[in-house]
C-alpha cells in the first residue's frame, strides 16, 4: 500500500502567502515557500516555471500555484513541484488601493557641492523635506543632492520639476515655491500650522 502510494503522482493547487525563494549556487531559482491555510510547504519549480516566473514576485505577494505532488516514503511528505505559478491580489488590497490617486514621480535637484552648502544648502533641503512633508509629497516628489551646477557665485541652486532653475534661493522661500510648482496638493497640517508656514511674499 505504501509502495502504490509512493509512486502515485497527483495534481494539487493552492493559495496562499509567497514568502521567499531557495537559492542554488546562490542565485538559481529552485524552491518557492508559501504560507497556506494549513501551514508553510516548499515547492520545487521546473525548468519553464523558473524561466517564466523570474524574479517578479516579493515577500508577501498573495500567489496560486499548480502543479504535481508525489509521496515520499523517506520522509512521509508530499513533494511538490510547481507547473504555474500566478500572482494574485486580494480583494481588501483592491478595495483600499481603488480610491488612491498615483501621482508620477518628481524630482528637485539640489546643488551638493561646497559652494552651495556654505551658502544655505543645507538648510535649503531641509526646508525643502518639511515643506513637501507638511503637504504629503513624501511619496511623490524626490530630493536629489547634484554635483556643481557651474553656478556656485549664484548658489545655493536648486532646479525644480519642468527644468525652472532658481539661484541665490533664500529657505524661507521654499514653502511658496512648492506651492507654486505643486498646487493641485492641499497641505495636510492643521489649518493653523499651514498659516506659520506660509511664505512672505
Amino acid at each position: 500500500m505504501a509502495k502504490s502510494q509512493a509512486n502515485q503522482v497527483t495534481a494539487f493547487s493552492l493559495e496562499g502567502r509567497f514568502l521567499g525563494y531557495q537559492l542554488e549556487d546562490g542565485y538559481k531559482i529552485k524552491r518557492l515557500q508559501l504560507a497556506t491555510a494549513d501551514g508553510e510547504c516548499s515547492i520545487k519549480l521546473t525548468k519553464e516555471s523558473r524561466t517564466s516566473l523570474g524574479r517578479v514576485l516579493v515577500p508577501g505577494d498573495w500567489v496560486h500555484v499548480s502543479g504535481r505532488k508525489k509521496f515520499d516514503r523517506d520522509t512521509q511528505t508530499f513533494k511538490l513541484k510547481a507547473d504555474f505559478i500566478e500572482p494574485i491580489v486580494p480583494i481588501s488590497t483592491v478595495s483600499i488601493a481603488k480610491p488612491v490617486v498615483k501621482k508620477s514621480q518628481e524630482t528637485i535637484l539640489v546643488c551638493q557641492k561646497s559652494g552651495c552648502m556654505k551658502r544655505g544648502g543645507r538648510a535649503i533641503c531641509q526646508a525643502l523635506e518639511t515643506a513637501l512633508s507638511d503637504r504629503g509629497l513624501d511619496d511623490h516628489v524626490t530630493i536629489k543632492g547634484t554635483g556643481c551646477m557651474k553656478n556656485c557665485s549664484k548658489g545655493p541652486n536648486v532646479v525644480m520639476p519642468g527644468k525652472a532653475r532658481y539661484c541665490k534661493i533664500d529657505a524661507k522661500e521654499i514653502p511658496g515655491l512648492v506651492d507654486q510648482h505643486f498646487p493641485a496638493i492641499e497641505p495636510v497640517k492643521p489649518l493653523e500650522e499651514s498659516r506659520k508656514l506660509t511664505p512672505v511674499g
